[in-house]
Protein backbone atom coordinates (compact mmCIF):
# COMPACT_ATOMS: atom_id res chain seq x y z
CA UNK A 1 0.00 0.00 0.00
CA UNK A 2 2.51 2.45 0.97
CA UNK A 3 4.97 1.92 -1.85
CA UNK A 4 1.54 2.79 -4.42
CA UNK A 5 0.29 5.58 -2.50
CA UNK A 6 3.29 7.24 -1.77
CA UNK A 7 2.54 6.95 2.58
CA UNK A 8 5.49 7.58 4.78
CA UNK A 9 5.10 5.47 8.03
CA UNK A 10 3.56 2.32 8.44
CA UNK A 11 2.09 1.26 11.97
CA UNK A 12 1.58 -2.47 12.32
CA UNK A 13 0.69 -4.72 15.22
CA UNK A 14 2.62 -7.56 14.23
CA UNK A 15 6.57 -6.51 14.49
CA UNK A 16 7.88 -7.12 11.04
CA UNK A 17 11.43 -8.14 12.73
CA UNK A 18 9.81 -11.28 14.61
CA UNK A 19 13.06 -13.51 14.85
CA UNK A 20 16.54 -11.79 15.58
CA UNK A 21 18.34 -10.96 12.19
CA UNK A 22 22.07 -11.64 11.44
CA UNK A 23 21.86 -9.98 8.18
CA UNK A 24 19.64 -7.60 6.24
CA UNK A 25 20.01 -9.18 2.97
CA UNK A 26 17.31 -8.03 0.19
CA UNK A 27 17.36 -11.55 -1.56
CA UNK A 28 15.67 -12.64 1.47
CA UNK A 29 11.81 -11.81 2.76
CA UNK A 30 12.15 -9.93 5.43
CA UNK A 31 15.71 -8.13 4.21
CA UNK A 32 14.10 -7.84 1.09
CA UNK A 33 11.11 -5.72 2.56
CA UNK A 34 13.51 -3.83 5.14
CA UNK A 35 15.68 -2.22 2.14
CA UNK A 36 11.98 -1.02 0.04
CA UNK A 37 11.63 0.38 2.94
CA UNK A 38 14.51 2.65 3.36
CA UNK A 39 14.47 2.45 -0.28
CA UNK A 40 11.73 4.71 -0.27
CA UNK A 41 12.27 6.27 3.20
CA UNK A 42 8.63 4.51 5.06
CA UNK A 43 9.02 4.58 8.77
CA UNK A 44 7.48 1.36 10.34
CA UNK A 45 6.40 0.97 13.97
CA UNK A 46 5.51 -1.78 15.21
CA UNK A 47 3.32 -1.77 19.05
CA UNK A 48 2.97 -5.80 19.75
CA UNK A 49 3.30 -6.93 23.15
CA UNK A 50 3.05 -3.56 24.28
CA UNK A 51 -0.19 -2.77 22.81
CA UNK A 52 -1.28 -6.43 24.44
CA UNK A 53 -1.05 -4.94 27.94
CA UNK A 54 -1.51 -1.68 27.42
CA UNK A 55 -4.80 0.59 28.61
CA UNK A 56 -7.16 0.28 26.14
CA UNK A 57 -5.11 -2.24 23.37
CA UNK A 58 -5.77 -5.21 22.33
CA UNK A 59 -7.39 -7.31 25.46
CA UNK A 60 -9.13 -3.96 27.04
CA UNK A 61 -11.00 -3.63 23.19
CA UNK A 62 -12.02 -7.48 23.41
CA UNK A 63 -13.40 -7.51 27.06
CA UNK A 64 -15.34 -4.36 25.85
CA UNK A 65 -16.97 -5.48 23.01
CA UNK A 66 -17.83 -9.01 24.83
CA UNK A 67 -19.42 -6.27 27.26
CA UNK A 68 -17.45 -7.37 30.35
CA UNK A 69 -17.56 -5.20 33.47
CA UNK A 70 -15.30 -4.68 36.45
CA UNK A 71 -11.92 -5.83 34.21
CA UNK A 72 -8.82 -6.41 35.33
CA UNK A 73 -5.44 -7.88 33.76
CA UNK A 74 -5.33 -11.59 34.33
CA UNK A 75 -1.60 -12.03 35.29
CA UNK A 76 -0.17 -8.58 36.38
CA UNK A 77 3.62 -8.15 35.59
CA UNK A 78 4.43 -4.45 37.13
CA UNK A 79 2.34 -1.74 38.72
CA UNK A 80 1.90 1.57 36.45
CA UNK A 81 3.06 3.84 40.05
CA UNK A 82 1.87 6.63 41.38
CA UNK A 83 3.02 10.12 41.77
CA UNK A 84 1.75 13.11 43.68
CA UNK A 85 2.04 16.79 41.80
CA UNK A 86 1.94 19.74 44.15
CA UNK A 87 1.39 23.43 41.92
CA UNK A 88 0.88 26.69 43.81
CA UNK A 89 -1.77 28.60 42.10
CA UNK A 90 -3.02 32.03 42.08
CA UNK A 91 -6.60 32.18 43.90
CA UNK A 92 -8.27 32.75 40.63
CA UNK A 93 -6.75 30.20 38.70
CA UNK A 94 -7.60 27.50 40.64
CA UNK A 95 -10.24 25.86 38.71
CA UNK A 96 -9.21 26.41 35.13
CA UNK A 97 -5.24 24.11 36.36
CA UNK A 98 -7.38 22.00 38.64
CA UNK A 99 -9.69 20.86 35.18
CA UNK A 100 -6.58 20.98 32.64
CA UNK A 101 -4.54 18.28 35.13
CA UNK A 102 -7.44 16.65 35.50
CA UNK A 103 -8.65 16.18 32.48
CA UNK A 104 -4.79 14.97 31.13
CA UNK A 105 -5.50 12.24 33.56
CA UNK A 106 -4.64 13.55 37.13
CA UNK A 107 -6.74 13.14 39.92
CA UNK A 108 -8.09 10.24 39.09
CA UNK A 109 -9.19 7.57 42.49
CA UNK A 110 -11.06 4.55 41.49
CA UNK A 111 -14.65 5.63 40.22
CA UNK A 112 -13.85 9.33 41.10
CA UNK A 113 -12.35 11.89 38.92
CA UNK A 114 -10.87 15.60 39.60
CA UNK A 115 -9.71 14.19 42.73
CA UNK A 116 -7.38 16.96 44.18
CA UNK A 117 -6.43 18.58 47.66
CA UNK A 118 -5.47 22.52 48.18
CA UNK A 119 -4.99 24.56 50.84
CA UNK A 120 -4.82 28.43 51.04
CA UNK A 121 -1.51 30.45 51.88
CA UNK A 122 0.18 33.56 50.85
CA UNK A 123 3.36 32.90 48.19
CA UNK A 124 6.25 35.35 47.59
CA UNK A 125 8.51 35.91 45.23
CA UNK A 126 10.39 38.94 43.33
CA UNK A 127 11.08 39.28 39.52
CA UNK A 128 14.69 39.96 38.35
CA UNK A 129 15.87 41.79 35.48
CA UNK A 130 14.43 40.35 32.31
CA UNK A 131 11.43 38.84 33.87
CA UNK A 132 7.87 39.21 32.32
CA UNK A 133 5.95 39.04 35.99
CA UNK A 134 2.00 37.94 35.69
CA UNK A 135 1.88 39.97 39.18
CA UNK A 136 4.27 42.44 40.62
CA UNK A 137 7.28 44.30 39.29
CA UNK A 138 10.84 43.49 38.61
CA UNK A 139 12.70 44.26 41.65
CA UNK A 140 10.06 44.23 43.98
CA UNK A 141 8.88 41.49 46.63
CA UNK A 142 5.27 40.73 46.05
CA UNK A 143 2.74 38.66 48.30
CA UNK A 144 -0.06 36.91 46.40
CA UNK A 145 -2.94 34.53 48.22
CA UNK A 146 -2.05 30.97 46.56
CA UNK A 147 -3.34 27.77 46.61
CA UNK A 148 -1.41 24.97 47.24
CA UNK A 149 -3.13 22.49 44.69
CA UNK A 150 -2.47 18.27 45.57
CA UNK A 151 -3.48 15.75 42.95
CA UNK A 152 -1.96 12.13 42.47
CA UNK A 153 -1.17 10.90 38.84
CA UNK A 154 -0.07 7.73 37.24
CA UNK A 155 3.38 7.32 35.79
CA UNK A 156 1.96 6.91 32.29
CA UNK A 157 0.39 9.97 32.61
CA UNK A 158 2.77 12.37 34.18
CA UNK A 159 4.63 14.04 31.58
CA UNK A 160 1.33 14.96 29.92
CA UNK A 161 -0.36 15.97 32.89
CA UNK A 162 2.77 18.27 34.10
CA UNK A 163 2.79 19.77 30.19
CA UNK A 164 -0.94 20.37 30.81
CA UNK A 165 -0.40 22.07 33.75
CA UNK A 166 1.99 24.53 32.50
CA UNK A 167 0.05 25.31 29.96
CA UNK A 168 -2.89 26.65 31.82
CA UNK A 169 -0.64 28.77 34.73
CA UNK A 170 -0.64 31.94 34.54
CA UNK A 171 2.89 32.48 35.64
CA UNK A 172 5.82 32.63 33.69
CA UNK A 173 8.11 30.64 36.62
CA UNK A 174 5.40 27.64 37.65
CA UNK A 175 6.80 26.56 41.51
CA UNK A 176 5.51 22.99 41.55
CA UNK A 177 6.74 19.45 43.49
CA UNK A 178 7.10 16.12 42.23
CA UNK A 179 6.43 13.45 44.79
CA UNK A 180 6.68 9.59 43.98
CA UNK A 181 4.58 6.98 46.07
CA UNK A 182 4.73 4.37 47.68
CA UNK A 183 0.44 3.64 46.54
CA UNK A 184 -0.36 0.59 44.47
CA UNK A 185 -1.36 2.15 40.96
CA UNK A 186 -2.65 0.22 38.31
CA UNK A 187 -2.11 -3.33 37.59
CA UNK A 188 -0.59 -3.92 33.97
CA UNK A 189 -0.30 -7.35 32.55
CA UNK A 190 -1.15 -10.07 30.38
CA UNK A 191 -4.96 -10.48 29.44
CA UNK A 192 -8.14 -9.45 31.11
CA UNK A 193 -10.30 -11.26 32.91
CA UNK A 194 -14.35 -9.50 33.52
CA UNK A 195 -17.76 -10.80 34.29
CA UNK A 196 -21.02 -10.47 32.05
CA UNK A 197 -23.77 -8.51 33.57
CA UNK A 198 -25.89 -11.26 33.02
CA UNK A 199 -24.69 -14.95 33.09
CA UNK A 200 -24.91 -16.88 30.14
CA UNK A 201 -24.18 -20.57 28.36
CA UNK A 202 -20.85 -21.22 26.34
CA UNK A 203 -23.28 -22.09 23.09
CA UNK A 204 -24.51 -18.72 23.51
CA UNK A 205 -20.89 -17.03 24.08
CA UNK A 206 -20.01 -19.23 20.79
CA UNK A 207 -22.64 -17.19 18.70
CA UNK A 208 -22.02 -13.87 20.44
CA UNK A 209 -18.55 -14.71 19.33
CA UNK A 210 -18.97 -15.59 15.75
CA UNK A 211 -20.94 -12.81 15.16
CA UNK A 212 -18.93 -10.02 16.88
CA UNK A 213 -15.71 -11.26 15.71
CA UNK A 214 -17.77 -12.08 11.87
CA UNK A 215 -16.17 -15.86 11.68
CA UNK A 216 -17.70 -18.52 10.61
CA UNK A 217 -15.94 -21.39 12.80
CA UNK A 218 -14.57 -21.32 16.38
CA UNK A 219 -12.86 -24.35 18.32
CA UNK A 220 -14.14 -25.14 21.58
CA UNK A 221 -13.15 -26.79 24.56
CA UNK A 222 -15.56 -28.03 26.87
CA UNK A 223 -19.48 -28.73 27.51
CA UNK A 224 -21.55 -26.60 25.06
CA UNK A 225 -24.21 -26.45 27.99
CA UNK A 226 -21.85 -24.82 30.41
CA UNK A 227 -23.10 -21.95 32.50
CA UNK A 228 -20.44 -18.76 32.10
CA UNK A 229 -20.29 -15.85 34.05
CA UNK A 230 -16.12 -14.95 34.55
CA UNK A 231 -14.82 -14.75 31.32
CA UNK A 232 -10.67 -14.66 30.58
CA UNK A 233 -9.55 -13.28 27.54
CA UNK A 234 -6.11 -12.71 26.05
CA UNK A 235 -5.75 -11.81 21.93
CA UNK A 236 -3.25 -13.67 20.60
CA UNK A 237 -1.87 -16.92 21.33
CA UNK A 238 -3.01 -17.19 25.33
CA UNK A 239 -2.84 -20.95 26.28
CA UNK A 240 0.23 -20.31 28.64
CA UNK A 241 -2.69 -18.25 30.26
CA UNK A 242 -4.81 -21.25 31.12
CA UNK A 243 -3.48 -21.93 34.95
CA UNK A 244 -3.98 -18.38 35.84
CA UNK A 245 -7.33 -18.01 33.88
CA UNK A 246 -8.28 -21.63 36.44
CA UNK A 247 -6.91 -19.66 39.18
CA UNK A 248 -8.88 -16.47 38.86
CA UNK A 249 -11.95 -18.15 38.73
CA UNK A 250 -12.80 -17.72 34.84
CA UNK A 251 -15.49 -20.26 33.37
CA UNK A 252 -13.70 -19.76 30.03
CA UNK A 253 -10.58 -18.13 27.94
CA UNK A 254 -11.47 -16.41 24.85
CA UNK A 255 -7.81 -16.71 23.28
CA UNK A 256 -6.08 -18.37 19.89
CA UNK A 257 -3.29 -20.96 19.07
CA UNK A 258 -4.40 -23.73 21.34
CA UNK A 259 -2.52 -26.50 20.59
CA UNK A 260 -3.83 -30.29 21.05
CA UNK A 261 -2.58 -30.85 24.58
CA UNK A 262 -2.91 -27.66 26.19
CA UNK A 263 -6.47 -28.04 25.31
CA UNK A 264 -6.60 -31.32 26.84
CA UNK A 265 -5.35 -29.80 29.87
CA UNK A 266 -8.08 -26.96 30.07
CA UNK A 267 -10.83 -29.75 29.99
CA UNK A 268 -9.26 -31.43 32.90
CA UNK A 269 -9.06 -28.16 34.51
CA UNK A 270 -12.68 -27.94 34.51
CA UNK A 271 -11.70 -24.39 31.98
CA UNK A 272 -13.95 -23.93 28.54
CA UNK A 273 -12.16 -22.33 25.94
CA UNK A 274 -12.96 -20.52 22.74
CA UNK A 275 -10.45 -20.18 20.07
CA UNK A 276 -11.01 -17.75 17.77
CA UNK A 277 -7.88 -17.46 15.59
CA UNK A 278 -5.06 -15.71 16.18
CA UNK A 279 -5.89 -12.41 13.62
CA UNK A 280 -9.85 -12.39 14.90
CA UNK A 281 -8.82 -12.40 18.35
CA UNK A 282 -6.85 -9.36 17.74
CA UNK A 283 -8.25 -6.94 14.86
CA UNK A 284 -10.91 -5.06 16.96
CA UNK A 285 -8.29 -2.90 18.30
CA UNK A 286 -7.48 -1.23 14.52
CA UNK A 287 -10.66 1.08 14.22
CA UNK A 288 -9.23 1.99 18.07
CA UNK A 289 -5.48 2.75 17.25
CA UNK A 290 -7.09 5.02 14.30
CA UNK A 291 -9.35 6.59 16.71
CA UNK A 292 -6.62 7.50 19.15
CA UNK A 293 -4.01 8.73 16.10
CA UNK A 294 -6.79 10.71 14.82
CA UNK A 295 -7.80 12.61 18.09
CA UNK A 296 -3.61 13.53 18.77
CA UNK A 297 -3.75 14.11 15.47
CA UNK A 298 -5.99 16.82 15.44
CA UNK A 299 -4.81 18.23 18.96
CA UNK A 300 -1.63 19.11 17.39
CA UNK A 301 -3.67 20.77 14.77
CA UNK A 302 -1.97 18.41 12.16
CA UNK A 303 -3.77 17.15 8.79
CA UNK A 304 -2.39 13.82 7.93
CA UNK A 305 -4.23 11.05 6.16
CA UNK A 306 -4.49 7.64 7.71
CA UNK A 307 -6.06 4.66 6.24
CA UNK A 308 -6.87 1.10 7.66
CA UNK A 309 -4.96 -1.30 5.14
CA UNK A 310 -7.25 -3.68 3.55
CA UNK A 311 -4.52 -6.16 3.25
CA UNK A 312 -5.29 -8.66 6.04
CA UNK A 313 -4.65 -12.24 6.40
CA UNK A 314 -6.09 -15.37 8.67
CA UNK A 315 -3.58 -17.17 6.68
CA UNK A 316 -4.93 -20.49 8.17
CA UNK A 317 -8.85 -20.82 7.25
CA UNK A 318 -11.52 -23.16 7.65
CA UNK A 319 -12.42 -25.38 4.85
Amino acid sequence: NCFVNDHIMILSHHPLIFNKLKSVRSDFYVGGIIHKLIKNDINVYCAHTNLDIAFGGVNDVLAKNLNLVQVKPLEILKYDNLKKIVVFVPKDHVDSVVNAMANAGAGWIGNYSHCSFKTPGKGTFKPLEGSNPYIGKAGQIEEVEEYRIEMIVLNSKFRKVVNEMLKSHPYEEVAYDIYNLDNLGEPVGLGRIGKLSEPTILKNLVSNVKNLLKVDYVRIVGDINKKINKIAVCGGSGASLIHKSVAKGADVLVTSDVKYHQAQEAFNLGLQIVDVGHWDSEKLVLPTIIDEIKTSLTKANLKTQIINSKINERFLEFV
